[in-house]
């Protein structure tokens, strides 16, 4: 069980660095057209976040990889049972990618990239929290652990409120990135953006909570009766309490720095509620939750795995805190791009 809670924990630790790596681009691309009111804002934004968002995917493909060796049947019913919205982010994060690498080459469809930015952007901001509600609230399974469910219900209120309020807190946090990289009036306006869209994000968060204590009551008493769930709830209140101070004295670093706090809490606070259990159950009482236990490779596989992570997770995480060190400072804000 050792190895399997361990390997549960670091693909939650992977999925939670690429919502705070990865989120911010998203982020960027979500408030892209109402912030930037030039040609050279516009590309600014976009040189915020060149050097940078391709490499921060890879912690995205990295915990795909992880569950797909780790819990095998996990892996399976994820990309079965939640096919069309998997396609639905990748082509979200295909327009981004497109968007990024053809925008400065042709200015004669510069609004069509525009849009493909914008749109491959919150697509994916919004399917992976409606992903995580789903995950949280449980889906319908059969006795084999398979999906038997359709597209459709995993668009229900609970699921759709997590992802709303998941693409709030990647606003905001796509704000304090843009805070921390823009001057002048482009500085100005995302600084505005970026305290409105915590607001939101806060209020929709208590809503979300308050639905979830009624809705998934298990993962709920889950989180408050575990040492490590009180300590992800006071890690999300200092989030959010140090990331609206940090507005009001106009410490961008620190904005930044505790708006990822809170979304590591928020990621840890759903991990803490679920385990043991990875996948729960709707439906009929034959359905079978995908637990850490029932659902992992053998422990050869996972032993193998935690070598290797041992070895490339340290030079992983190096290559991520060298890149971001060259490429620290504001973006240029003469429409020169990355």
């Amino acid at each position: 069980m050792g190895l399997q809670t361990t390997w549960y924990i670091l693909i939650a630790v992977l999925l939670a660095g690429y919502a705070v790596l990865d989120g911010f681009d998203l982020g960027i691309g979500a408030i892209y057209p109402y912030v930037a009111r030039s040609t050279q804002e516009r590309a600014a934004l976009r040189a915020s976040i060149g050097p940078v968002w391709d490499g921060n995917e890879v912690w995205l493909v990295t915990g795909g990889g992880a569950l797909f060796a780790a819990f095998p049947p996990v892996y399976a019913m994820t990309f079965s049972g939640f096919y069309m919205a998997i396609m639905l982010v990748l082509l979200g994060l295909i327009l981004r990618a497109v968007a990024l690498e053809f925008r400065h080459r042709d200015d004669h469809r510069a609004g069509l990239w525009d849009a493909a930015f914008h749109i491959g952007s919150v697509l994916p901001a919004l399917l992976l929290g409606v992903a995580l509600g789903n995950v949280i609230r449980g889906v319908p399974l059969t006795a084999q652990g398979d999906y038997s469910g359709s597209f459709w219900q995993l668009l229900n209120p609970f699921s759709l409120l997590v992802g709303v309020t998941g693409l709030a807190m990647f606003v905001s946090h796509g704000a304090a990135w843009a805070a921390l990289k823009t001057e002048a009036a482009l500085h100005r306006r995302t600084c505005a953006v970026r305290s409105w869209a915590h607001l939101l994000f806060v209020a929709l968060l208590a809503l979300t909570t308050v639905y979830a204590a009624f809705e998934v009551r298990e993962h709920f008493k889950h989180v408050v009766a575990r040492p490590l769930g009180w300590l992800m709830i006071v890690l999300l209140v200092a989030g959010i309490a140090a990331a609206r101070l940090a507005m009001r004295r106009r410490r961008d670093v620190a904005a930044f720095v505790a708006s990822s706090a809170s979304i590591v809490a928020v990621f840890g606070i759903a991990a803490v509620g679920n385990y043991p259990v990875i996948v729960p159950a709707r439906g009929s009482p034959a359905a079978t939750a995908l637990t850490v236990s029932g659902a992992s490779s053998s422990h050869l596989t996972l032993t193998v795995m935690l070598v290797v992570a041992a070895i490339g997770m340290p030079i992983v995480l190096a290559y991520t805190v060298l890149i971001y060190r060259i490429f620290r400072g504001r973006a240029p804000a003469d429409g020169n791009e990355y």
